[in-house]
């Protein structure tokens, strides 16, 4: 179960993460942190279905990856996290240590298309939460790496930016081994399985 300790320290530093955000004119240096609904809605995700292997591509300093490692933490399972930016990623780290996560977080640094080409593991859940314009290059390996028994992808974003991920979601559309839906929670979730 989810502590009132952690909720509240969450709460803070979300807080602390949009006061940063805006404070920054330039959309590069915010830190883009998905929204504290859908935030929730993952960690409950995980919960549910017991996810045991979960892949974020996107950490940014680590507001998704404390919501997904503190329910890894509680099925027993582990994060795999992936962040283009070092400084960013270290950020995220002494987060996860700070509240205690670090053991169920792998942080890995660089341009997630290339762990995602090498990657042979499958994933029961995966956060796609990146910069938008590589999505529809990531299709064919997030495919490969989807649990073909439940298995969740979830992509961020997909209402406030509805253009920029538009190309992604056809692509998902006219694939008939999957299936999609629109949450709107956050930002927009589009949830996307294995028929």
């Amino acid at each position: 179960m989810t502590s009132t300790v952690f909720l509240q320290r969450i709460a803070d530093l979300y807080d602390e993460f949009k006061q940063h955000d805006a404070r920054q004119s330039d959309r590069l240096r915010r830190y883009r942190n998905i929204e504290a609904e859908s935030a929730k809605l993952l960690g409950m995700l995980v919960r549910t279905q017991h996810s045991q292997h979960i892949l974020e591509i996107g950490t940014s300093t680590g507001y998704s990856t404390l919501w997904l490692a503190e329910a890894a933490k509680s099925v027993s399972a582990k994060v795999q996290t992936l962040e283009i930016n070092a400084f960013r990623s270290a950020q995220a780290k002494k987060y996860a240590e700070e509240f205690d996560l670090e053991a169920y977080i792998d942080f890995w640094v660089g341009d997630a298309a290339d762990y995602l080409t090498e990657s042979v593991e499958q994933f029961d859940l995966i956060l796609l939460d990146a910069e938008r314009g590589s999505y529809v290059s990531y299709w064919h390996d997030l495919k490969r790496l989807l649990k073909p028994t439940g298995g969740t992808l979830i992509i961020d974003n997909v209402i406030s930016h509805t253009a920029e991920v538009k190309p992604l979601l056809e692509l998902i559309k006219q694939d008939e081994n999957f299936m999609s839906t629109i949450l709107p929670v956050g930002a927009g979730l589009c949830m996307v399985v294995v028929k």
